[in-house]
């Protein structure tokens, strides 16, 4: 029986395996592709018609097509927040120029100054938010409204965002076109960070200084930040929630080696604000999974993560310490779905032949495939710098290793 992308995703996320094993090319903002890089396969694939559009600013991210999703065989699409990055609207656009020379569109607001050591800054009410040094390929968050504070009573003078009407009507009209038109699996792009969002309020050094030396004080700012994001939450999936099957997180808990703070310290200050989010949508919308990204070596907390709500996990950075993909189907794969893993982009995608990323994902869809709870993506993102060839092995090799019943003739 020939399924659609929805009900095999939704089968996926079930721990059933459908038909086929489901694949996400660009269906969230860590399994997508740079628009350099994008430009470059469209063209390797003779595909000329079409724009490309930067809807992420930030990481410099194409919106696949849909002629480019179905070569893919993508399963899956993203419901974008209004203005996903730097509160550009994404509904309307303009001509740009990409940092190779090649076309693409941009949101219409999207006014980068040139500064004076000759790179790009995006400013908002007079203040620089955002920077790319000359000749970089990414913005860097440099403004941090938080980093002065000193009192409870600082925080509040600080305005925190709350989604709006405008943003509800549009997530709204826009889920039930993409529910209705499409058969594609829908991942809703929520966000709810919460180390992420210290890290860039207070900057780096700052806020990891006050979660060690004044946690009251980090507590005060976390829970208004959750209290706005359950409000937040509450607002989104009443709009959104009867077309969704995704709703994803994120927060890059891990370094190469290990986390980036204690078992402890995570448990003390950050999962409480994590349970809070992740519950609230298991409790209201059994029928929407949890997907929670978080790069890096977080072997020792997804037992944590799992106890706070997260269903699925994403990017499964398989070159970081501890994440063995074996040890991590045996240990998890009952209480999570993978949803990555399909190909090391850091190391084998970067340095490897095409015959080493065939071989891998090969490799990668034999462990992680048995029993459902996969969806194949590569470890986040396509860099501009991968050649067209690379990325047709990723996907025309899980095109090809994705049949179940080929999977089982296998064994």
């Amino acid at each position: 029986m020939i399924l659609t992308s929805r009900e095999r995703v939704r089968m996926a996320l079930n721990h059933e395996e459908p038909d086929k094993i489901p694949i996400d090319f660009g269906g969230m903002r860590s399994s997508g592709i740079s628009a350099i890089g994008y430009n470059k396969l469209k063209k390797h694939l003779k595909m000329t018609d079409g724009a490309t559009k930067v809807y992420d600013v930030f990481q410099q991210l194409a919106e696949p097509e849909e002629k480019l999703m179905k070569r893919m065989g993508a399963d899956v699409i993203q419901l974008h927040r209004l203005r996903p990055t730097f509160g550009l609207d994404i509904r309307e656009w303009k001509e740009s120029i990409l940092q190779d020379g090649s076309n693409c569109m941009v949101p219409k607001d999207f006014n980068p100054i040139t500064n004076d050591e000759e790179g790009l800054d995006i400013v908002k009410d007079g203040t620089v938010i955002a920077r790319m040094p000359k000749d970089g390929f990414y913005f860097d968050q440099i403004h941090h409204p938080y980093a002065d504070v000193q009192t409870k009573e600082d925080i509040d003078k600080i305005p925190m965002e709350k989604i709006t009407d405008e943003e509800l009507e549009y997530l709204r009209k826009t889920a039930k076109i993409l529910y209705e038109e499409t058969d594609y699996a829908i991942l809703g792009a929520f966000g709810g960070n919460i180390l992420e969002s210290g890290q860039i309020d207070w900057g780096y050094e700052r806020f990891y200084m006050e979660l060690a030396l004044n946690p009251e004080l980090v507590h005060y700012y976390l829970q208004k930040l959750t209290d706005v994001y359950l409000y937040n939450l509450e607002k989104y999936l009443n709009a959104v929630g009867q077309y969704i099957d995704i709703i994803q997180f994120g927060d890059d808990l891990g370094t190469q080696e290990n986390l980036q703070l204690s078992v402890n310290m995570y448990r003390e200050m950050i999962k409480p604000y994590h349970k809070a989010q992740f519950q609230y949508v298991q409790q209201n919308y059994p029928n929407v999974k949890v997907l929670f990204h978080s790069c890096g070596a977080i072997y020792n907390i997804i037992p944590d993560l799992i106890d706070a709500g997260v269903q699925a996990l994403n990017p499964i950075q398989l070159s970081a310490k501890g994440m063995d993909p074996v040890k991590l189907k045996e240990e998890f794969g009952k209480d999570l779905v993978f949803w990555g893993g399909g190909v090391d982009t850091q190391q084998t995608v970067t340095s490897g032949t095409v015959e080493d990323i065939q071989d891998e994902v090969k490799q990668q869809i034999e462990i992680f495939a048995s029993g459902g709870g996969f969806v194949f993506t590569q470890v986040h993102n396509i860099q501009s710098d991968i050649e067209p060839e690379k990325v047709l092995a990723i996907y025309d090799s899980a095109i090809k290793f994705r049949d179940y019943s080929t999977l089982k003739k296998n064994d």
